[in-house]
């Protein structure tokens, strides 16, 4: 199974990559559930007590920051529980104008976040959200904010956004950064013993999945679902963009309408790209299309060249607990025949697992990122079910059946093998090299990060507040 961490699957293949702070907290996530309005309400309250005028205490290019812009993040930050390297008064609006700074080059060089893509991210932090112990459902949610989900949905929408173009930003200026064999010997050559890095425990993991069969009375019936929304678009009853947002079950989609973007073939399920590229006419929607993620009706948006904006409702088969367990009790066959020694477990997934990713690589599992790919994963890295299991067995162990949810969204039962183990150590050239080898590219590309924002600092129009000009900044030339 490819794990690909980060990574938002719905129809696209794109990889939403992990943003690099610029240092501690610079450009954090969504604050926790109910922290935002514990923050605003201290914020009123002093504005109240105090009766305090906001002003601007910097300007960047012609984007002012106030200071309550300020007193927010700080509360904020508190709120989390971190801790600064210095004065925050200095560190937090150096930060809120550093972002400016990416934010305007973004809009220079006609970066652009889709609609899809914020949606796809508020989702998840919402789902992040509800999967707190202390929140569990979206009413509770809704009671802690003291909002309703649409506007918790609207409070996140530019501030994820933002977040989004400044990773996109600093993701170009670091694209062509390339580290060779001998410049992580070299780097790793000069540190003190004391301060090479740990590695945290990894592990090696081959798994075999089957599928629970879906009742053929269920496909009829979502089929027949679809074809239902497509004759109540046909005669005018209603929209294609309002039957997405009710009920389309890829939610990334669903709050535009259904609308994906301009996308080309290599970025869309091949299924769902066929019927996508072959539609001509806006009005008509497409036959009932099936793909890995479940059950499609499509209709065009647009074409531009090589590439299709499109809108889906995307409806999933239920699975019946008879199903899973139907599965489970081949899976519990397979595996006490491989203890048996009938065959191996490697040579089982050639033949018997439903899994494309690992099959045809003996069932071992990959760990894919922007800038490598191995088979060690850290624990924190596989998905929540696999990792939970691996975590009470032996090298070589061979698991009992478990269901899961895999990387396209559909619910599958597994075993795995626990191929490897290497406990936390001290980091080696000859066993942890591509470790070794992202460290000294992160180091690089932060370096390169750095240089971009002195220099744009001196080209660009700034005017602070002389109560700042003691500040130690981490980037020179704010004080001109």
């Amino acid at each position: 199974m490819k794990i690909n961490k980060g990574k938002t699957i719905v129809l696209l293949a794109g990889t939403v990559l992990t943003a690099m702070s610029l240092h501690a907290g610079a450009f954090r996530a969504s604050a926790p559930v109910g922290l935002a309005d514990s923050v605003k309400t201290e914020t009123a309250a002093m504005d109240k007590s105090n009766s305090v005028v906001d002003e601007v205490i910097w300007v960047v290019g012609d984007e002012p920051i106030l200071k309550s812009e300020v007193e927010i993040m700080r509360l904020q930050s508190e709120a989390e529980g971190m801790k600064w390297d210095g004065n925050p008064e200095c560190i937090l609006p150096e930060q809120i104008a550093v972002q400016k700074l990416f934010l305007h080059q973004a809009a220079l060089d006609s970066i652009e976040v889709t609609e899809s893509e914020i949606s796809q991210g508020i989702e998840q932090q919402i789902n992040y959200w509800i999967s707190l112990p202390q929140i569990g459902s979206k009413e509770k949610l809704e009671e802690f904010q003291h909002k309703s989900m649409a506007q918790i949905r609207q409070d996140l929408h530019d501030d994820y956004k933002n977040r989004q173009l400044v990773q996109k930003m600093q993701e170009k200026l670091v694209s062509d950064v390339k580290i060779s064999p001998a410049e992580v010997r070299e780097y790793f050559r000069k540190l003190p013993v004391d301060s090479i890095p740990m590695i945290p425990t990894t592990v090696e993991v081959e798994i075999l999945t089957q599928t629970p069969r879906v009742e053929p009375e269920e496909v009829n019936r979502i089929k027949n679902q679809l074809r239902d929304y497509t004759d109540r678009v046909t005669k005018g009853e209603t929209s294609f963009a309002t039957l997405a947002r009710l009920y389309s079950e890829d939610t990334g989609s669903a709050r535009q309408g259904g609308e994906l973007g301009y996308m080309g073939r290599g970025m869309l399920d091949p299924a769902f790209a066929a019927a996508a590229f072959n539609l001509t006419d806006p009005k008509k929607v497409s036959k009932v299309v099936e793909s890995e993620f479940g059950y499609h009706i499509i209709q065009l948006v647009d074409r531009r060249g090589d590439k299709v904006n499109c809108r889906h409702i995307l409806l999933k088969p239920h699975v019946s607990m008879a199903s899973v367990d139907a599965a489970k009790e081949r899976l519990d066959s397979i595996g006490k025949d491989i203890k048996k020694g009938k065959f191996t477990f490697e040579d089982a997934t050639a033949y018997l697992s439903d899994d494309k990713d690992t099959k045809n690589n003996h069932g071992l599992m990959v760990n894919s990122s922007e800038n490598s790919r191995t088979s060690r994963f850290k624990m924190k890295d596989l998905p929540t079910e696999v990792a939970r299991v691996v975590e009470t067995m032996k090298v070589g162990e061979i698991s009992m059946p478990f269901q899961m949810v895999n990387a396209r969204g559909k619910v599958v039962c597994a075993i795995v093998k626990l191929k490897a183990r290497v406990p936390e150590h001290r980091a080696t050239i000859t066993e942890d090299f591509q470790a070794m080898r992202d460290i000294v590219t992160a180091k690089r590309r932060m370096e390169i990060i750095h240089d971009w924002v002195v220099k744009k600092v001196k080209e660009t129009y700034v005017r602070i507040n002389p109560r700042y000009k003691d500040c130690k900044f981490q980037y020179e030339g704010w004080i001109k």
